[in-house]
C-alpha cells in the first residue's frame, strides 16, 4: 500500500512538473546536452588550457548550423517563399531578437573563456548564482510573483550548489574554496567573466521565453523565431570577429582544419542541438525549471568528471545532491506555470503530434 502511494505521489508530482511526456523528454535532453558540452569543451583544450582553434569561429559556425536546422524544419511544412514573406512581414520581431542574440553570443564565447580557467564542475557551480537572479527577472518580465515555497526551493537550490564545492582547510579556517579557487571577495577578471555570463544567461533566457510566449510576438511560428535568433546571432559573432581582428584569419585553411578535429566537431554539433532544445524548453516549460535542470547537470557532471578526468567526488558532493533533491521536491509541490499565449497555441504549424504546449524557439 505504501509503495503504491509513493508511486502515485511521484507520478502526480511529475505530471505537475511535466504536463506532457514530450516536455519531460525535452527536460532530459536539455540536461544531457549541457553535461556533454562542458565535458567536450574541456576535452578539446590543450595541456596548457588553451584552445587549438578559434573559439569565436566555432560559435559562429554553430549558429550557422542552427540556422540551417531551423530553416529546414520550417520549410518542411512551408515553402521557402513563405519564409521570406514572414521575415519581411515580421522584421520587427527579427529586431527584437537582437537583444537575446547578442547576449547568447557573449554567453557562448564566455563559455570557452571560463572553461579554460575552471574545471566543468566548478564552472557549472559558479553559474548557479543565476538561480535567484532568474527568479527576479522572471517576476519582472512576466509580472508573476513567485510563492514562498518557490523562493525557498530556489534558495535551497543555490545552497546545494554552493555546498558542492565547499572545502574546509584545517590550517586556514577562514578560507573557503571553489575547486581550489579562493572565495575571497576581490573581483578578479575570471570572476567578472563568470558574473557577466550569469547575467547573460538570466536575462537572455527569460527574455527569449517572453518573446516566445508574448502576445505581440507569439504569432510568429516557432522555427521562424529560431531563424530570427540565429540570423541575429551570426551577425553578432561576425562583429566579434571583426572587433578582435580575426575576421580574415578565422576562415583560412589552417583555421578550418583545426575546427574539423573530431572533438571540436562534437562540440559544434552538441551546441547546435542545445540551441534547438533550449527554445523547445522555454516554450514548453519555463526559465525557473531551467535553473533546476542546470543544478542537476552540476551533480551529474561531478560524477562524470570523476570518471573521465579523475576529479574526486567528496562528502560535499553527496550533501549537495541531497539538498538539490529536496529543493526539486519542494518545487514539484508548487511548480511555476507559464504557458504560451492562446493565439500561439492555435497556430497549426507549431503544434506537436500530441499538441502539447505549443512551440519553442
Amino acid at each position: 500500500m505504501a509503495g503504491w502511494l509513493l508511486v502515485f505521489l511521484t507520478r502526480w508530482r511529475l505530471r505537475k512538473l511535466f504536463p506532457t511526456r514530450w516536455s519531460a523528454v525535452v527536460f532530459l535532453a536539455y540536461m544531457v546536452l549541457f553535461i556533454n558540452q562542458g565535458i567536450l569543451v574541456t576535452a578539446s583544450r590543450k595541456a596548457d588550457n588553451t584552445y587549438p582553434y578559434n573559439t569565436v569561429t566555432v560559435v559562429m559556425i554553430t549558429e550557422v548550423f542552427k540556422l540551417m536546422v531551423a530553416t529546414l524544419l520550417y520549410v518542411k511544412d512551408n515553402s521557402f517563399q513563405e519564409l521570406l514573406k514572414v521575415t519581411a512581414k515580421d522584421k520587427k520581431v527579427l529586431l527584437l531578437y537582437l537583444v537575446p542574440a547578442s547576449l547568447y553570443c557573449l554567453y557562448n564565447n564566455l563559455q570557452f573563456v571560463n572553461l579554460a580557467v575552471y574545471d566543468p564542475t566548478t564552472y557549472y557551480l559558479l553559474l548557479q548564482f543565476r538561480v535567484v537572479t532568474t527568479g527576479i527577472v522572471f517576476q519582472v518580465l512576466f509580472k508573476k510573483t513567485l510563492s514562498r515555497l518557490q523562493w525557498l526551493s530556489l534558495l535551497l537550490l543555490t545552497i546545494g550548489c554552493v555546498v558542492k564545492q565547499i572545502k574546509h582547510d584545517t590550517h586556514m579556517r577562514d578560507v573557503v574554496s571553489f575547486g581550489g579557487q579562493s572565495l575571497s571577495l576581490h573581483l578578479n577578471a575570471n570572476l567578472l567573466h563568470i558574473l557577466l555570463q550569469v547575467f547573460c544567461s538570466c536575462f537572455a533566457g527569460v527574455y527569449t521565453e517572453f518573446l516566445l510566449k508574448g502576445e505581440k510576438t507569439s504569432h510568429v511560428p516557432l522555427m521562424m523565431q529560431n531563424v530570427f535568433m540565429y540570423l541575429d546571432s551570426i551577425m553578432c559573432n561576425m562583429c566579434v570577429l571583426a572587433y578582435t581582428g580575426d575576421l580574415r584569419s578565422a576562415f583560412t585553411t589552417e583555421s578550418i582544419n583545426s575546427i574539423l578535429q573530431p572533438t571540436v566537431v562534437l562540440v559544434t554539433l552538441n551546441q547546435t542541438a542545445i540551441g534547438i532544445i533550449t527554445s523547445l524548453f522555454l516554450k514548453s516549460l519555463n526559465s525557473i525549471l531551467k535553473t533546476f535542470a542546470s543544478a542537476l547537470e552540476l551533480m551529474f557532471t561531478a560524477v562524470l568528471c570523476w570518471y573521465i578526468f579523475g576529479i574526486p567526488v567528496d562528502i560535499f558532493t553527496f550533501i549537495a545532491i541531497v539538498i538539490v533533491c529536496l529543493a526539486t521536491l519542494l518545487y514539484s509541490l508548487n511548480p511555476v506555470v507559464n504557458p504560451a499565449s492562446s493565439r500561439h497555441t492555435r497556430d497549426s504549424t507549431m503544434t506537436h503530434d500530441s499538441k502539447q504546449n505549443g512551440p519553442g524557439v
